[in-house]
């Protein structure tokens, strides 16, 4: 009798984790399937770009959907080029376009892209020191990428501070 009795303590008590563990586990699919996509970001100047953004020649374009609010790109790395103080982020401040066109000319099919100040309807960018603007070239999805394009910039002579930066560049339409 008693051993009958253990035996119903023991079938409920795996009926009742089994039970916790599906919902649990369903639990978990339903956040994993709910977890916000990221842009695809078009590193390559040369390719046109399939996004609903607006993009001015500064920036870094990636993909975001129709009607996005505040969207941010996957995760990609930079190199980043030169730097400028821009205290309070000042709008006045940042890394003139001409220097940016002449980046681009060495590296024709990685796109170079300067930061300016963030403002609602504008593009930031993370990893980014406060009261900095930057001028970067995209350098690819993996370190390797990175590494090699930090090759090729240094090899160039024209930037011997550049360095690699993980990061990922945002659209706040707010």
């Amino acid at each position: 009798m008693r051993r009958l009795k253990l035996l119903r303590v023991a079938l409920l008590g795996i009926f009742v984790l089994s039970t916790m563990g599906l919902l649990f586990s369903s639990d978990i699919s339903a956040q994993r399937k709910s977890k916000p996509q990221k842009g695809k970001v078009c590193g390559d100047p040369t390719v046109p770009c399939k996004t609903t953004g607006t993009f001015d020649a500064n920036d870094l374009a990636f993909k975001i959907p129709a009607n996005a609010v505040i969207w941010e790109s996957e995760e990609f790395y930079a190199i980043i080029l030169t730097s400028v103080a821009s205290p309070d982020d000042n709008c006045e401040t940042f890394v003139p376009e001409a220097d940016r066109l002449e980046a681009q000319g060495l590296f024709p099919k990685m796109k170079v892209f300067t930061s300016r100040c963030t403002m609602g309807g504008s593009l930031f960018y993370s990893n980014v020191a406060p009261g900095q603007q930057f001028m970067g070239v995209f350098a690819g999805l993996t370190k390797a990428e990175a590494d090699r394009a930090l090759a090729t910039v240094k090899g160039s002579g024209k930037y011997p501070g550049a360095n690699i930066r993980k990061m990922h560049v945002g659209f706040n339409g707010t």
